[in-house]
């Protein structure tokens, strides 16, 4: 057996998730291929067929691998804020989602592309659903702070940070942000959602 066919399934498929990803964020959606991706994993061109039939497949996978890895980056950041007030941790988890997509543009991009996933995946609904579970986590003690207390009203501060926060950040993605108001290149700071949301910090 050559060493191009040792993989175990399972360290196959792994292999060629991060030989993915790699290629994704070095050189864009583009230059994916299964072959590109078998010859950068150094396996066989056919051997990907073992557990992705097709490119979408593959780019299904990634997209919840990075889901998941998007949420934990949310957590994290939220339990890393000091002082861990409503304010902080809200603050901080922010941050986290610009920084995500900061350090992963490409595959961030990926995450909420319409037409290159396969949105009936399971593993993809499964991510994707418990990325926004954790965004509605971070949002509850905000909503608990301004009184809003239907689901209604949850679920609409709950739209309202998401779409905030995506938008700053697909335009901030986009290269769009730097010089605006004639400043000097520089991209603004993300949206001031605590000030919006839960008012000015007491002196």
């Amino acid at each position: 057996m050559s060493g191009k066919e040792r993989y175990h399934h399972g360290d196959l498929r792994n292999a060629l998730l991060r030989a993915a990803l790699a290629i994704l964020e070095e050189e864009g959606l583009d230059a994916l291929s299964l072959r590109a991706v078998a010859a950068r994993a150094g396996v066989s061109h056919a051997a990907p067929a073992h557990h992705f039939p097709a490119l979408k497949h593959l780019l299904t996978a990634v997209a919840a691998d990075a889901f998941g890895r998007f949420r934990q980056t949310l957590r994290d950041g939220e339990a890393a804020a000091r002082p861990q007030t409503i304010r902080a941790r809200f603050g901080a988890a922010g941050d986290a989602y610009a920084s995500f997509a900061k350090a992963n543009p490409q595959a961030f991009r990926l995450m909420f592309s319409p037409s290159r996933l396969d949105w009936s995946d399971p593993a993809l609904q499964a991510a994707g659903n418990a990325a926004y579970d954790q965004l509605s986590a971070i949002c509850a003690p905000v909503a608990d702070a301004r009184g809003e207390t239907t689901p209604e009203a949850r679920k609409a501060l709950e739209l309202l940070v998401w779409s905030a926060m995506h938008g700053y950040t697909q335009l901030l993605l986009a290269g769009q942000l730097g010089g605006l108001a004639g400043g000097s290149g520089a991209p603004p700071p993300r949206p001031d959602l605590e000030n919006l949301l839960l008012g000015p910090e007491a002196e």
